[in-house]
């Protein structure tokens, strides 16, 4: 046992050599069977890839292929890091990677749990691909994947028609050339929008509870400062808070996300939410006519109440277990921020505070050093012109 001492007798010389023995015939039969289930998954990757259902029934349960084939996919593999097995077959651990074709620079990964039997010859099959212990679903596990192609955008859907999906993907076609005008056209200009069938099955998705996203039409996955070599991200919809937006509430929900895809590169840890939603925010309402009273509604309210904001929103103010009034606040005031620098400073300038915000290592002294070199201002005044600009605008 490790951490105790014991002294071995000459008898015990012999079990000390015979260990290292069984431990390496051990070892074989794993190796043997990862070794073998790799190169089934391989074979199941190929048919899988090259459309062949008959190849890919060979290798075990073909539920994996009627639901992925509507998916473009340029690439799929696994790599097994475990494989366990008993007396009725086997479970095996492995790392998926999969490219959308047409949209994903770099593979995107997800963790995989498969089930394996074993034929009287001894041939393993696939009886089950499922999502890992703590990870999330990929939306082919809630059933078979839709797929609509729009001029910049994919729309994937599962539970959902293709005429709805093309709904989707007329809004995202909207969003990108619009997002291009405000922001630059140094991104991909594509945009990957998943539509699950429900609340809870977004919540799966991203491997959250339900509970923090009720409310929230829209959000979108991904690394913040990313070097560019990460795959598109996803803007994952709840279609039950999107489907009680009207038709302009729906395209800014998708011009703001798809907004977060194509400054990603640029959001950073120094970037606090307030400047990333707010920017969102900023480039989604651009050109809609809403006023301020309109779009802030809930800091309008704060603001005739007597009840002004002292401070800008803190990045707590924008969690998702928020009470909803506090969050609505908190993306409005981000939301006239930008406002204020785009109207005080010009759009270009807000675009370079941004970008200036969002190179910095660490979030402490990046607003302060990009505001300085920026906007030619301190933090005091800025939020002092900040409060001056609510209150005028919302009153």
């Amino acid at each position: 046992m490790a951490g105790r001492r014991r002294t071995w007798g000459l008898g015990a010389v012999g079990l000390a050599l015979l260990l290292p023995l069984a431990g390496c015939a051990g070892d074989t039969a794993a190796d043997s069977a990862r070794t073998e289930v790799q190169h089934l998954l391989d074979r199941r990757s190929a048919a899988l890839l090259g459309h062949d259902e008959t190849a890919y029934g060979a290798t075990g349960t073909r539920t994996e292929y009627t639901r992925l084939r509507a998916l473009p996919l340029a690439s799929w593999t696994y790599r097994v890091t475990d494989v366990r097995t008993t007396s009725a077959g086997a479970t095996a651990d492995a790392d998926l990677s999969y490219r959308v074709a047409g949209y994903d620079k770099a593979p995107v990964d997800a963790r995989r749990t498969l089930t394996l039997g074993r034929t009287a010859d001894g041939k393993w099959y696939v009886t089950a691909d499922r999502p890992a212990e703590e990870a999330g679903q990929q939306l082919w596990d809630q059933g078979p994947v839709t797929a609509v192609e729009g001029a910049h955008s994919l729309v994937l859907g599962t539970g959902r028609s293709a005429a709805e999906l093309r709904g989707y993907a007329r809004l995202a076609d909207r969003a990108v050339p619009a997002v291009s005008r405000a922001w630059g056209t140094a991104w991909s200009r594509l945009v990957v929008v998943l539509v699950p069938r429900s609340l809870a099955d977004m919540a799966a998705l991203l491997g959250s509870p339900a509970a923090n996203y009720r409310g929230i039409a829209a959000v979108t996955t991904g690394e913040a400062g990313g070097s560019g070599q990460a795959p598109a991200d996803r803007v994952v919809v709840n279609p039950e808070a999107y489907a009680v937006l009207g038709d302009l509430g729906k395209q800014v929900v998708l011009t703001h996300e798809t907004t977060h895809v194509a400054t990603r590169a640029d959001t950073t840890a120094a970037t606090p939410l307030w400047l990333s939603e707010g920017f969102a925010d900023w480039i989604g309402y651009l050109d809609t006519g809403r006023t301020p009273t309109e779009a802030a509604p809930e800091l309008t309210r704060a603001v005739r109440n007597g009840h002004a904001p002292a401070a800008l929103p803190t990045d707590k103010d924008f969690g998702f277990t928020s009470d909803p009034t506090e969050l609505a606040q908190a993306y409005e005031g981000g939301w006239l921020a930008c406002r204020m620098i785009a109207a005080h400073w010009g759009t270009a300038r807000l675009g370079t505070f941004y970008r200036a915000v969002g190179a910095h290592a660490q979030r402490t002294g990046a607003v302060e050093d990009a505001l300085k070199k920026v906007l030619d201002t301190t933090m005091n005044a800025f939020t002092e012109r900040w409060r001056e600009y609510v209150r005028t605008q919302l009153t």
